[in-house]
């Protein structure tokens, strides 16, 4: 029997971005939201990924998933991915977690415009696209968690791997973060930061080695890096009545690598 002490009655639907990849941080937030209990909405750049991933957690946990293609950069693409949730045969959404994401570990010097519009664009406008389309729906649901995704490298100026661009990205996450959570208060909705430091996913994939994982792992004073499900649990954790009080922050899940 699944423990649904962390969703919300009736059931509702977790709306989670990024969520394809098999080692990353979306997927395992979806997962865990499933094993509370909620429907899942999986929505991925990579259409095919998302609709396999979904299938997968409905099969898994016995829950409502469907996988979505969305393009977070893209305002009509996250529109269209809005709709196609609302008129699907899942429950009304009461949490979102933007967990899409980009790295960035290319010196400052060297960073060119189109990178840094990317890296900009995925990681924050991405979060203010895919949030303004479906608050709308929460609030009139009169229920509503948003989870954005932010980073260690904003609070000590980057250090662990990517750099300048992705700090700034998730700096701006947090000041989006505070600010919609006192907009929204009013209306009983809650908006939450996470801040990961390193984490075990394949997102430094194509531009790290072994020996820079090791590196990392190093440099936190617990010695190992952070797990996807980890960051996941805590997103759904926030996403639950008992977290009800709680918007604006940002949470810290780090290894010690970062106390403030």
């Amino acid at each position: 029997m699944n423990d649904l002490s962390t969703a919300p009655a009736p059931q509702r639907t977790a709306v989670i971005t990024g969520a394809a990849s098999p080692r990353g941080i979306g997927l395992a937030t979806a997962r865990r939201y499933a094993r509370q209990g909620w429907a899942v909405a999986v929505l991925d750049l990579d259409a095919d990924g998302a609709v396999s991933a979904a299938e997968g957690i409905a099969e898994e946990f016995g829950v409502p998933a469907q996988g979505f293609r969305v393009d977070v950069t893209s305002q009509e693409s996250v529109q269209q991915a809005a709709a196609a949730v609302g008129e699907s045969e899942l429950p009304q959404v009461g949490a979102l977690a933007n967990i899409a994401g980009m790295a960035s570990p290319v010196p400052f010097l060297e960073v060119g415009l189109d990178l840094w519009h990317a890296v900009i664009n995925v990681n924050l406008t991405g979060t203010f696209l895919v949030t303004q389309a479906f608050l709308p729906e929460m609030i009139d649901g009169g229920y509503g968690r948003v989870i954005t995704m932010s980073s260690v490298s904003a609070q000590q100026g980057g250090g662990v791997f990517s750099k300048t661009p992705y700090s700034a990205a998730k700096a701006g996450i947090l000041g989006l973060t505070r600010s919609l959570a006192r907009e929204v208060a009013g209306h009983g909705i809650t908006v939450n930061a996470i801040a990961p430091g390193v984490v075990d996913t394949d997102i430094r994939a194509d531009t790290s080695d072994e020996e820079n994982e090791a590196r990392l792992s190093a440099s936190v004073p617990m010695k190992r890096q952070a797990t996807a499900e980890e960051i996941g649990s805590l997103a759904v954790w926030l996403s639950g009545t008992e977290a009800g009080y709680i918007t604006g922050g940002t949470h810290n899940i780090n290894g010690g690598a970062y106390i403030a």
